[in-house]
Parts: C-alpha cells; structure tokens; sequence
C-alpha cells in the first residue's frame, strides 16, 4: 500500500512510519522537514507547509493517507479536499478532547462533543482544542464522505513522548526515596501506548474501516494505585509512595495533569473512564503496563539533560511531601 502521512517525524507520527514499514507498506511524509529531517532517510519525503504550500501533494496518488498533526478546520480542510480525488482513505487523528466535560462516566463515540460559539475562531486553547479538533473532523468527513476513518485517541505515551506527563512517573520513582502520590489510589486512569495505537491504526487502514473509534486504554480498569505502584516494581523496588489526598494539593496550588502527570482531580474522573470497546472489536490490543513502563524509562536514559515539560521539580515535591506530613500530625494531635 502506496500510505502518504502528514507528519511523520515527531512521537506519534515516528511510531506510524515504522508500523507502516514493518508491515511493507511504501510511506510518504509530507511536512516542513524542520524536525527530526534525518529520521528517515529510506523514506520519500515531501517538504511544504500545510499552511499554505500543499503544492508538492499535486498531481501525486496514493492509497491512503494520516493527518496526524490537524488542528485547524480551515487547513485540514484544505488537505482533505486537495487529497479527496487521489486517495481511496483518510484518517484523522482527533483526540478524547472532543467530547463536553459534562459527560457521565464511559461515554462513547456517540456522545455529545464540544462546539464552538464562533466557528471561525483559530486561536488553540485549553477551551478551544477539544472543539476545534471536532470541526477539524467534520472537514474531513465532509471532503471524504464515506472513506474516512477519525481515531479519537486519549492520552498517548511511551518511547518518544515530548509532552513528559507520562515519563515523568517512571524517571521520578527509578531515582527512588518517598514519592509523592496524588489523590484517591483508586482513582480511574487510562492512556494508550503510541506503539499500540499506531500498529492497530496501521491494520485498520489495510481493512479500510471508517468511522469514528475512541483510542485509549488498557482494555480493564486502570487505578492510579496500580499504574503507580507497577513504575515502582519495574523502575525501583526502593521507592515508596505517599499518597495525598486532592484538596491537600489543589489548595496548595498543584496543577492536576501539569505538575502531577495522569492524574485528574475526582471531579473529572468521566475524562478517565472513556469507553473503547468499539476500538477494541475491531482489533486494538494493548502491551503489559510493565512493557510500557521499561521502554518509556529505557528510552528517558538515553536522553540528553532536557527541560521537564510536566511534573514537580524535586525540591517542590519534597516540599510538599513535609506540609502533608505536618498537616497529617497535626490532625493526629487534633483527634
């Protein structure tokens, strides 16, 4: 299969160029060629802006294209429609964040999604993504009709990730001593590796689904409890957790999701409880937990000093690890 994918160089898009390649099918990039440019030199690739420069997209055919970096209506509209006549399959890769935050827990694919009061807005925000992805969506449903496949994925991690939320469990506990543990243990969460969610993204596309799939994961229920203390089994047996309950840390001013990656307050949890069994019914499959977890780490080892994008600094979580602990002798005294 002849696959073009806008993108390619960066986390997600890596991950998709070698599924595609591992299962012999012949890849395009299209992108700036400003990151990662040598990545894949075995790899025809076409360089323009999807902005305004899709002029290397012309006149060419292909059986099947990504979208892997749409956030704009107005410019995934015009790939769709410039790629509608050349290719027989279009994926988007949407996110979870489309859906309305007042959803009950396990929504699914048919469940209301966020809008946009002014559609012509362009400016990316954390009010304005979820939404502006869903029209991105319908752009392409509309250019493609019958021939598009959207992926609603949640959060995606592994090998790569330049976002840190995941990564910053694993590198936190290898370097051992008390961790700081955030809210209720048994707390929902879930995430998807990008390796799972690229390879099965790959196979769909061989079948030529269409539709709309929420991606995320794993297959069971994932407490925080269980993700934590499996990076301590597989990162550092030494570490120990502390747990903090959530108004100890949303009163101290710690940022669910930023400061304590995963973790969203219990308020929030229907974010964590998104229902996959369409996904899982047409194939998608999931690594251990512990396979996820050594590879994130491995891969974190071989980076270079980098500028953490998400987690508390040493120092403030050992901050924080004192105020509970007084906080907690304090109501013994009380009681």
């Amino acid at each position: 299969m002849k696959l073009l994918i806008i993108g390619g160089t960066r986390f997600v898009g890596r991950h998709l160029v070698e599924a595609a390649a591992a299962r012999g099918h012949e890849v395009t990039l299209f992108n700036r060629g400003q990151s990662n440019p040598d990545l894949f030199p075995q790899v025809e690739q076409l360089h323009g802006d999807r902005h305004d420069d899709l002029a290397p997209l012309k006149n060419r055919q292909w059986e099947a294209v990504v979208d892997t970096c749409g956030y704009v209506p107005r410019i995934v509209r015009k790939s769709a429609e410039l790629l509608a006549n050349t290719v027989d399959h279009y994926t988007f890769i949407s996110s979870i964040s489309v859906y309305r935050e007042d959803n009950p827990i396990g929504m699914n694919e048919d469940s209301p999604v966020g809008t946009l009061s002014d559609e012509a807005i362009e400016e990316i925000n954390e009010q304005t993504y979820g939404p502006l992805k869903v029209l991105c969506e319908r752009a392409v449903q509309l250019a493609l009709t019958d021939r598009a496949l959207i992926i609603r994925p949640g959060l995606i991690v592994g090998p790569h990730d330049p976002t840190d939320r995941f990564t910053y469990w694993p590198h936190r506990i290898a370097h051992g001593s008390e961790v700081l543990a955030p809210g209720e243990p048994d707390q929902p969460t879930q995430f998807i590796d990008a390796r799972d969610l690229t390879e099965w993204i790959v196979r769909m596309i061989e079948a030529q689904h269409t539709g709309v799939f929420n991606a995320t994961g794993p297959a069971t229920r994932l407490t925080m409890r269980r993700f934590l203390e499996e990076c301590v089994s597989v990162c550092n047996p030494t570490s120990h957790l502390t747990w903090a309950d959530e108004r100890f840390l949303i009163e101290a001013g710690v940022a669910p999701w930023g400061d304590l990656p995963v973790w969203v307050p219990a308020t929030d949890a229907n974010l964590c409880t998104v229902n996959c069994d369409r996904a899982i019914g047409a194939g998608l499959t999931f690594k251990p937990l512990a396979e996820t977890i050594r590879d994130t780490l491995a891969w974190d080892q071989t980076r270079a000093k980098v500028e953490w994008r998400a987690g508390l600094s040493f120092e403030r979580e050992q901050q924080l690890l004192r105020e509970w602990q007084a906080a907690h002798r304090q109501t013994a005294r009380n009681e």
